[in-house]
């Protein structure tokens, strides 16, 4: 098969491209960056250079392919960015429109069944609705809360010996490592089918207050605590942090439909399978060796 891969090079894509290039299918792995085509060809794949909100290159990049792993970058500029994430997301839809492709797999998210309220996601909620008018098999991999998002609180653990976030310890957090989402999209991706599904990709589920505890014993501060902040606390902090506001008003709302378990809920009343394969014991070594 020939398959599309969107993402560059990334937490996602590169393990992607890994399984699919010694699987022997002819791999292509789509980055605006041309410093790497050398990574990707060493993979065994090809490079294609470009914009992801560019439909005549995508229309080019998809043509004669059986397959496309769809994702949008997270983060489409400081401002504007669920507008700049849905226009990638058009360019997408009119790609693979145009080029006729027959399988697509998009990378989306737990909450993304909500149309707003929900910070970032709600540009994924709008794209999975373009995807849905389209002449294609389409799967939804609604991925959990990423772990390697919990990177970001090493400062706040050096700094001040405390974890915390707009949602309490006790809210419930369907956690994914990109390696489960990676082998997930694998498996999708060489699939035939001819209907639009959503399939969760979680590999663990639990609470801030267990997470704090998994990571603070692995790094010998076994009393590492969850605070719960406001809503204005923690955007405060995020823009003290350097995140501009538009990001950190996004994320601000992430956190408080966290709180409100709407994130999670259609996650949860799905009853799917926690099928990642790296728990959050697991994951709290890999995090313990990056602190």
């Amino acid at each position: 098969m020939k398959i599309i891969i969107s993402g560059s090079l990334g937490n996602v894509g590169k393990p992607l491209a890994q399984q699919l290039v010694n699987a022997g299918h002819n791999v292509v792995v789509i980055s605006s960056n041309e410093n790497r085509i050398e990574a990707i060809e060493n993979l065994g794949a090809k490079a294609a250079i470009g914009s992801v909100s560019d439909a005549s290159f995508l229309t080019q990049t998809f043509a004669g392919a059986d397959a496309l792993f769809a994702m949008t970058p997270p983060n489409m500029g400081g401002s504007n960015v669920i507008l700049n994430t849905v226009a990638a997301g058009k360019a997408f839809a009119e790609a693979i429109e145009t080029s006729g492709i027959k399988r697509v797999v998009l990378l989306s998210s737990i909450g993304a069944d909500l149309p707003a309220g929900n910070g970032p996601i709600a540009g994924l909620h709008q794209i999975e609705k373009l995807y849905e008018k389209l002449n294609t098999s389409i799967t939804f991999l609604r991925a959990g809360y990423f772990y390697i998002n919990f990177f970001n609180d090493i400062p706040m653990i050096k700094g001040a010996g405390i974890m915390g976030g707009n949602f309490s310890a006790s809210s419930t957090i369907p956690l994914v490592h990109p390696e489960d989402i990676a082998f997930a999209a694998a498996q999708e991706l060489q699939k035939t089918t001819s209907d639009i599904n959503v399939r969760y990709i979680i590999s663990d589920v639990q609470t801030p207050s267990e997470i704090a505890k998994a990571f603070g014993n692995a790094i010998d501060k076994p009393e590492l605590p969850w605070i719960e902040f406001t809503d204005e606390q923690s955007l405060d902090g995020m823009k003290q942090a350097g995140l501009p506001e538009e990001i950190a008003g996004l994320y601000t709302e992430m956190g408080a439909c966290i709180r409100s378990g709407k994130i999670a809920e259609d996650f949860l009343k799905s009853k799917s399978a926690v099928e990642g394969k790296i728990k959050l014991k697991d994951f709290a070594k890999e995090f313990a060796a990056k602190f």
